[in-house]
């Protein structure tokens, strides 16, 4: 059997009807797993769903729309897949908010908290509903989708880097937590990737030439590029690896030098 076999697993993707949620979601499915496809409009996740369904030829995704700003609205995500079925072996929380853009001398106590009710809260929120029964199995793996932009500083997204670095040390605290249970709790922090959340940045010509100007493989990324990094977490194949950051970024954090 492969070390990346997710064959009867169950994983819930927050915010996976599009981008890289919707990358993760489908590399996830590819490898076995029965995918929940979740994000404010059930539109967009029926579609993403489908898709999904269509390659595999059976129900392989099921939907349960959820905003992550309502605790209700998560439990009833958590509740709906185990009534559908039966268990949650695999958490990503993917799903973000960035309501703005510009230096934090500008930014409103609403836009703030929203970044970190979004960013950091609600995450807490969903693992603490998600983790009992996997420290009851003693089996699970939960993945968090920061951003190397919690590794660094920036005029412009000051506040959505400050809530991504929390989440590095949100999954640290957790793997302390459920490591004596086998459960695992990691962050993956991609770099600029070609997603409508990250449109801001991409578009800017300056900010492009920028970012691919120190990034050693001279472009930004895809979304599927992210998907391997959460298939390696979520398997076998990172039994051993807990409390860790993977960062995806073509080299970006490591700049390029004279």
């Amino acid at each position: 059997m492969s070390l990346f076999d997710l064959t009867g697993k169950v994983a819930v993707i927050t915010g996976s009807s599009r981008g890289i949620g919707r990358a993760i979601a489908e590399a996830l499915a590819d490898q076995g797993a029965k995918v929940v496809i979740s994000s404010r409009k059930a539109e967009a996740c029926r579609e993403a769903a489908d898709a999904i369904n269509a390659r595999h030829g059976e129900e392989r995704a099921i939907v349960v729309p959820a905003n992550i700003s309502s605790k209700e609205e998560l439990q009833n995500l958590v509740d709906e897949t185990r009534r559908e079925w039966g268990r949650i072996d695999v958490l990503v929380c993917n799903a973000a908010s960035n309501p703005y853009y510009g230096p934090m001398g500008g930014i409103s106590d609403e836009q703030f908290r929203k970044i970190l009710d979004n960013n950091i809260l609600s995450n807490h929120w969903l693992i603490q509903m998600v983790a009992p029964e996997m420290v009851e199995r003693k089996q699970g793996s939960i993945i968090i989708v920061s951003s190397i932009g919690g590794l660094k500083a920036s005029p412009v997204i000051g506040a959505y880097n400050i809530s991504k670095a929390a989440d590095f040390q949100l999954a640290r605290n957790l793997a302390a937590e459920f490591g004596p249970h086998q459960v695992r709790v990691n962050c993956i922090a991609p770099g600029l990737i070609r997603t409508d959340f990250a449109r801001a940045l991409w578009e800017n010509p300056q900010t492009l030439q920028m970012v691919t100007g120190v990034t050693p493989m001279r472009r930004i990324g895809e979304p599927e590029e992210i998907a391997g990094a959460a298939v390696f977490l979520a398997s076998s194949a990172s039994t051993y690896v807990t409390g860790q950051t993977i960062i995806v970024d073509g080299g970006s954090t490591i700049g390029v030098g004279l």
